[in-house]
């Protein structure tokens, strides 16, 4: 097809979706902004070779710029008329309008209660499991991550599906807290013997998982609608604005659900330095914190239903449509290309990242110091943060990307050795020291290798298609993080032997948890070794999982990366705008 006439299609087709595009772009020059002097240059050099540019309307604009014969794909996307001339100043949060003000805090509290089952599910939920189950069961539970990066299959639907009456964004937002509300109440009501049946049997763990990933999935399909609502509650000038609420609410609850949970769930934290009397629970349950969200959850909305009235909006693209742009997108080689390094690139850090804080606490890391690491973790990330984003300005996004790759790798070797020197009589502070520079060095690089691929993806994304490229691009690169998970956690209990070896002098049964030990058996997985130690066994690790499992996966990521990923990532950066734009 000639390049005259793909131009002419894609002139239809941006005049269809004008309306919500327009707000697609905002947020995309948002997520962009180290190309931003570049876009302003392009716009100079169009404004010099188009006189009516200025006053015409958004989409006549766009139609004389993609029908003039000097247009090329390769371009940036200048500004059109309908968007502010120049972004000016950045504003402060007390600088905003008292609408964009209220609203902004809206969406963060609308993100914050995201955070909070978030923070569980991923955070503190597979952390207290491991006193009742095996890596096994732990890596069954990490299926209940799935929805997040799935949510591109329903996300159509709700930007499409919604009543007049109530809302775009409230038709799904008052519904699903509501429901996340009543879930939650429920899951604190039953969370005790469900953990205890998760540790029992092997359907008690996958009724335990089911009923998170319904959690999850509320929480993801809330999300959507969020996402979608924040480009029209705040003004097009401090669109900015959107991704900080989501930062700030997100970040917030999943610290209060993660780090700060943790520690308050600590009997030795709470007896350290809150209690004269020692007791044998923290300050805060899992029951009680899950319930009481559950009723903050149903507040909130009621509030939100009866307090905030959302603008009419018209509807966009029909769902068929969103459907065959994300298949046309799929369809490119190019696009093939990249999925299949999202799918692969993330399997050499994962026996690092799903394994070493659950071994490390195996080994007898306390509780609350986990929380310390996590918590001396979150501001060195935030800090360095904003250096990454100078970097991706100065360097080629992809390839911050393969140097935090290889960082990563290095990350995982260190971990293994942290764990493989861990003192036996606990982690004094020295020791500790250690775990948090581990930990840190983990999370750093994987906090660039996030950036630097959203940046590039936000280059190769299609604007007049932005929104669909972008999530479509985002999903794939969230399920090469899921996916292989669970078949790691699997393998560290697959490859571990351990046996159990009955007392040499049998203890009082009055001091004895469970029935005496008498004949030894594996005790490789979680329940056996817990009933080895309450029947004053001991349970001997002859060759553990992890380490052999964490190996594997380095190798995994060694080779992947320099027989593949890098050369194939070096290619598709080379390419040119056109490549990765659909056919008209």
């Amino acid at each position: 097809m000639s390049k005259r006439a793909s131009r002419s299609k894609n002139r239809g087709s941006l005049l269809r979706q004008q309306s919500s595009t327009d707000s697609l772009q905002e947020k995309k020059k948002d997520g962009n902004a180290n190309t931003s002097a570049t876009m302003n240059g392009v716009m100079l050099e169009h404004r010099r070779k188009h006189a009516s540019f200025d006053s015409s309307s958004p989409s006549s604009q766009a139609a004389s710029l993609m029908g003039s014969s000097s247009f090329s794909l390769d371009d940036e996307i200048p500004k059109l008329g309908g968007e502010d001339e120049e972004d000016g100043p950045s504003k402060g949060f007390f600088e905003l309008s008292k609408k964009d003000q209220s609203n902004f805090l809206l969406l963060v509290l609308l993100y914050f209660l995201q955070g909070i089952p978030m923070g569980l599910a991923h955070g503190s939920v597979p952390f207290l499991l491991k006193h009742n189950v095996s890596y096994a069961a732990i890596g069954v539970f990490s299926l209940a991550a799935y929805p997040y990066s799935l949510k591109l299959l329903w996300s159509p639907i709700v930007d499409a599906v919604w009543s007049p009456k109530v809302g775009r964004r409230k038709s799904w937002i008052l519904p699903i807290q509501t429901i996340s509300g009543f879930s939650m109440i429920w899951l604190g009501r039953n969370i005790n013997r469900m953990m205890k049946e998760a540790g029992e049997t092997d359907s008690g763990v996958w009724t335990f998982t089911w009923w998170w990933f319904a959690l999850v999935f509320l929480c993801a399909t809330q999300d959507i609608a969020v996402d979608g609502w924040a480009l029209t509650l705040l003004s097009k000038s401090n669109l900015a604005y959107a991704s900080t609420a989501q930062t700030v609410g997100l970040t917030a609850g999943q610290f209060l659900s993660y780090t700060v949970f943790l520690a308050f769930n600590s009997p030795d934290f709470a007896n350290k330095y809150f209690r004269s009397t020692p007791l044998a629970t923290g300050l805060l349950e899992l029951d009680s914190y899950l319930t009481f969200w559950g009723w903050a959850y149903l507040v909130v909305t009621f509030g939100l239903a009866v307090m905030k009235r959302e603008d009419r909006d018209r509807n966009g693209d029909g769902i068929g449509e969103v459907y065959r742009t994300m298949w046309g997108i799929l369809k490119l080689k190019n696009i093939q290309s990249f999925i299949i390094i999202h799918l692969i690139a993330k399997i050499g850090f994962q026996a690092n990242d799903a394994v070493t804080s659950l071994k490390l606490l195996d080994k007898g890391l306390r509780q609350e110091q986990l929380s310390l690491v996590i918590l001396v973790d979150f501001p060195v990330e935030v800090f360095l943060g904003y250096y990454i984003g100078k970097w991706c300005q100065t360097y080629p996004p992809m390839h911050i990307w393969c140097w935090s790759f290889v960082g990563r790798l290095v990350a995982a070797g260190f971990a293994q050795f942290v764990v493989s020197v861990f003192p036996v009589g606990g982690a004094g502070s020295g020791f500790l020291l250690l775990v948090i520079a581990e930990h840190v060095l983990s999370t750093f690089m994987n906090t660039v290798m996030f950036v630097a691929v959203s940046a590039f993806h936000a280059k190769i994304s299609d604007p007049l298609i932005g929104g669909t490229y972008m999530t479509l691009l985002a999903t794939v690169s969230n399920l090469g993080g899921t996916f292989p998970r669970f078949f790691v956690l699997k393998a560290v209990d697959m490859f571990t032997a351990a046996t159990c070896f009955p007392p040499t002098n049998p203890p009082k049964a009055d001091l004895l948890k469970g029935p005496l030990i008498t004949q030894p058996f594996s005790c490789s997985l979680e329940p056996e070794k817990h009933r080895c130690l309450e029947g004053g066994g001991l349970c001997n690790v002859t060759r553990d999982g992890y380490y052999i499992v964490n190996i594997l996966c380095i190798v995994v990521g060694v080779v992947t990366f320099w027989g593949y990923i890098k050369p194939a990532v070096m290619r598709i950066q080379g390419l040119p705008l056109r490549a990765w734009r659909l056919a008209g």
